[in-house]
């Protein structure tokens, strides 16, 4: 399906800007240069009568996004929380996009629940509600369970979304070849790759078995988490094309007025959100990566509730360290140890000065310090981030897109809370707790444990694996039965003596 009629797709979109009056609101949001406004406007504008009319009623941008579907309704939800980005009126306009679209028929919400389940809605549930939410996905109706009385929140997929994404997905990649094809110096941040890694976390959200087991390891990861809570899944009740979870009271965390209202303090929560994410994603590797304000709302005893578990982050132990270690540096303004570890993680080519490009990510972050947070333009420094990682040959790291993506969506949603809120020195306390627990010596008699647990396990087969590793190599003849024997003992010792070596040097360091 990737192929050339998917310009068709992509011509649609931009007449669809031009027509609802959305493209010059995002250009100028976006300050895109005089050059790329005459050429975008000069292609949209003979096409423009394909392009879709949205609804009147709702503002340009959002009006333009919904018109065009899913995949970019997903776009305006990240603007959303970004004011800094795009400016407040515009983020405003987007947080529509988040669990207040157009909702679907409650005949056909009760039909898909009837296929799926296998009971009429009338013999699972009493005062089934209309839709309380919509969102580009699925929509979420109240109810209560016939058998016991508690309240449950009951998410639908909408009808014919799967088809819906693939359309958009393969423009996607339509426009990403054509992007790699006409600007080779963009191959290095691997847009095709980015697709695909964004084409498996949207078709992992189709599943709804999926986001019910994603939530149900997430809670088992935070449960001892102060502030912060999340609803249970009801198993039983659930399936591919719906799940239903226990009722989550709470106001809105977009809803600045109802927060105030209930006596809430936005800066402890602005802190407490970042904070919570950072200790997911370095503590557990294991985080909520669609955490806009339509996904979380705040218990009347002031605790942090997140739902809609569709899309997890995971990031491995080691990948892990080695963010933590470039935020340390960041926050300790050690720009020399930031620029060693991209060198050690194989994220910058080894051919390059590791001194420079200390050089130039010092100019990334000291503007941060020093500075009133609300006088920070993210947007400057990510564009002066940009050309640092180009000039140095960085290329994408598909591993850290959804970690980079939810940190800009996280940073987004306490800035709305508490406009001043300083990133670094909030992130400081959790990182420094992190780094203490995964780079000292206690981590790393951790580290030898589980080494030394697996040498255990492959202790006898390892001078078989060595030798025949070796002979593969080489191909040396066969060696006389009695030399191999003396080898295989001399293996077997060796590795005695390491796995002796390493409980001694643990008993030390604990």
């Amino acid at each position: 399906m990737r192929g050339p009629h998917n310009i068709i797709r992509l011509i649609r979109t931009g007449a669809t800007l031009e027509r609802t009056g959305a493209m010059g609101i995002v250009m100028d949001a976006m300050d895109a240069p005089p050059l790329v406004r005459t050429t975008l406007r000069l292609i949209a504008w003979p096409f423009k009568w394909l392009g879709a009319k949205g609804d009147p009623s709702v503002p340009p941008a959002p009006r333009a996004l919904t018109a065009l579907g899913p995949a970019y309704i997903k776009f305006g939800q990240i603007l959303s929380t970004r004011p800094d980005l795009v400016g407040d009126d515009l983020a405003a306009q987007m947080r529509v996009l988040q669990d207040k679209l157009p909702p679907f028929s409650i005949d056909v919400a009760k039909a898909s629940i009837e296929s799926e389940l296998g009971l009429p809605v009338e013999a699972i549930f009493d005062d089934f509600s209309p839709p309380v939410a919509a969102a580009s996905i699925a929509q979420v109706h109240k109810a209560r369970l016939k058998e016991t009385g508690e309240a449950v929140a009951i998410k639908v997929l909408r009808p014919g979304i799967e088809r819906a994404f693939r359309v958009d997905i393969d423009a996607f990649y339509f426009a990403a070849n054509v992007i790699e094809f006409l600007s080779p110096s963009s191959r290095r941040l691997r847009p095709t790759d980015v697709i695909a890694h964004f084409e498996g976390v949207v078709m992992g959200e189709l599943d709804l078995r999926l986001e019910a087991s994603s939530a149900s390891e997430f809670a088992a990861n935070t449960k001892d988490d102060k502030g912060f809570q999340l609803p249970s899944i009801k198993w039983a009740l659930s399936s591919r094309r719906v799940m239903t979870m226990e009722w989550a009271d709470g106001a809105p965390l977009g809803d600045n007025a109802a927060i105030d209202a209930a006596g809430h303090d936005r800066t402890v929560l602005g802190d407490r959100v970042l904070q919570l994410f950072l200790s997911h994603a370095l503590r557990d590797g294991y985080f909520h990566a669609d955490m806009h304000q339509g996904n979380l709302k705040v218990a009347p005893n002031g605790n942090i509730i997140a739902y809609d578990f569709g899309i997890m982050g995971h990031i491995d132990e080691y990948t892990r360290r080695v963010y933590a270690e470039i935020l340390y540096g960041f926050i300790k303004r050690d720009y020399r140890r930031v620029a060693e570890v991209h060198f050690e993680a194989g994220y910058v080519p080894p051919d390059r000065d590791v001194d420079e490009f200390a050089r130039a990510l010092r100019a990334v972050g000291e503007p941060i310090f020093g500075m009133d947070a609300s006088r920070i333009s993210m947007g400057s420094l990510l564009s002066y981030l940009f050309e640092v990682t180009e000039r140095f040959g960085m290329e994408t790291r598909t591993e850290l897109i959804l970690l980079q993506r939810t940190m800009v969506v996280v940073e987004g949603v306490a800035r709305s809370l508490n406009p001043q809120i300083n990133i670094w020195q909030v992130a400081k306390p959790v990182v420094e707790d992190y780094i203490r627990q995964s780079l000292g010596p206690r981590a790393i008699a951790q580290s030898l444990g589980k080494t030394l647990a697996v040498l255990a396990r492959f202790g006898p087969r390892l001078p078989q694996i060595v030798e025949t590793a070796i002979m593969r190599q080489s191909a040396p003849p066969p060696a006389p039965p009695r030399r191999r024997r003396r080898d295989l003992a001399a293996w077997g010792v060796a590795g005695f003596g390491i796995g002796i070596a390493t409980v001694l040097l643990m008993a030390q360091l604990t």
